[in-house]
Parts: C-alpha cells; sequence; structure tokens
C-alpha cells in the first residue's frame, strides 16, 4: 500500500500516511456548507474548493496518519461547539483534515495536504463521488452524485471495523488523554 507524504504548503509541518489505498478508505468530494466556511475561514477557497465549491477529502484511520515535524504549527478550529475539529498549518493555513474525536478512528484528509497530486487516483483511487451536492455553487452532474446511504453504509462500516482494531489511536491530534493537541477555536 502506498505511503503518502503529507505537507503544508509551506512545508513546516510535514508527515505520512501508512495502509491506505481504494479499498482501506473513502475518497469524495464535499460541498457542505461547513467545508466551504472552512475554506473560506483559511481564506484558501481558490485552492481548496473545486469547481462545484466541493473539497477532496480521502477518509482513513486516524491513526494511519503521523506527523513527523512541526507539530507547534497545527491548529484547530470548529465551527460550531459540537462540530467537527477542522485541522490545519497556522503558518500557512494548509488545510489538513477533519475529525469528529478522540474516540472516532477518523480522519478526512484535505487533498491540500497530500503530496501525490500527480498520482492521487492511482493511490486512492478515483472519487466515489459528491455528497452535500445540493449546497454546490453549480449543477452537479447526476452520475457524480454519490447516494448518502450508500456511502454512509460504507463509512459506518469502516468505522466499526476501525474502531474494533483500535485505529483512533495513535492519533497526531489527540493526547493520550483524549484532549486536542491546541485548544480549537470556536467560531459561531
Amino acid at each position: 500500500m502506498p505511503e503518502i507524504q503529507l505537507s503544508c504548503a509551506c512545508g513546516k509541518i510535514k508527515g505520512h500516511t501508512k495502509d491506505i489505498n481504494a479499498n482501506s478508505g473513502n475518497r469524495i468530494v464535499c460541498c457542505c456548507i461547513d467545508c466551504q466556511k472552512f475554506a473560506i475561514y483559511l481564506e484558501k477557497e481558490d485552492v481548496i474548493l473545486d469547481e462545484y465549491a466541493g473539497t477532496d477529502i480521502f477518509q482513513m484511520p486516524l491513526s494511519h496518519l503521523k506527523i513527523t515535524k512541526g507539530n507547534e504549527h497545527i491548529a484547530c478550529v470548529k465551527l460550531t461547539e459540537k462540530g467537527l475539529h477542522r485541522w490545519y498549518s497556522n503558518c500557512c493555513k494548509t488545510p489538513i483534515g477533519n475529525t469528529l474525536g478522540s474516540k472516532a478512528p477518523f480522519i478526512g484528509v484535505i487533498h491540500n495536504f497530500m503530496e501525490n497530486t500527480a498520482t492521487r487516483d492511482l493511490d486512492l483511487g478515483p472519487s466515489l463521488g459528491i455528497i452535500h451536492w445540493q449546497s454546490a455553487k453549480s449543477r452537479v452532474p447526476e452520475q457524480q452524485k454519490v447516494s448518502f446511504f450508500k456511502l454512509t453504509m460504507r463509512v459506518v462500516g469502516k468505522l466499526i471495523s476501525w474502531k474494533i482494531r483500535g485505529l483512533n489511536r495513535p492519533s497526531a491530534f489527540f493526547d493520550s488523554k483524549g484532549q486536542t493537541i491546541v485548544k480549537p477555536i470556536i467560531l459561531n
């Protein structure tokens, strides 16, 4: 399985993945309002969002992402008190990924943090399609829309498997007590 090198745009944060491929995770494009707000918060809409205002994300086990350099540059924002943890670099505002919390064995790694642009389809497989297409900024072709039910069943199956296998630890974003490594900024 490929090891994907990870880096923020300026190179102060580095890392890599392990044991991932098209079958080990879910590659999707998310057009939800919150993903769009995250791109706006980072002032990076032009490099994060695609023509539909979607974000290319690879959902994978949290323990399969390792940060090897630059932990001090990791920052976190939550759009609401109970929202996702949205991780990014405070040095150059590169989005890193989204997590549910320390007990959930899941991170949605955002394409900007992966250094595999040329080989992404080969490494991770093609996108399963676009979710939350109702919030897209332009009309999404029918063949690119993902069935919410079908994707939910796939995600839940993987989450259960990852949880049983303990793939929420170790985590680059939560300490051994389940606390975030940095205090999240809460937006309203």
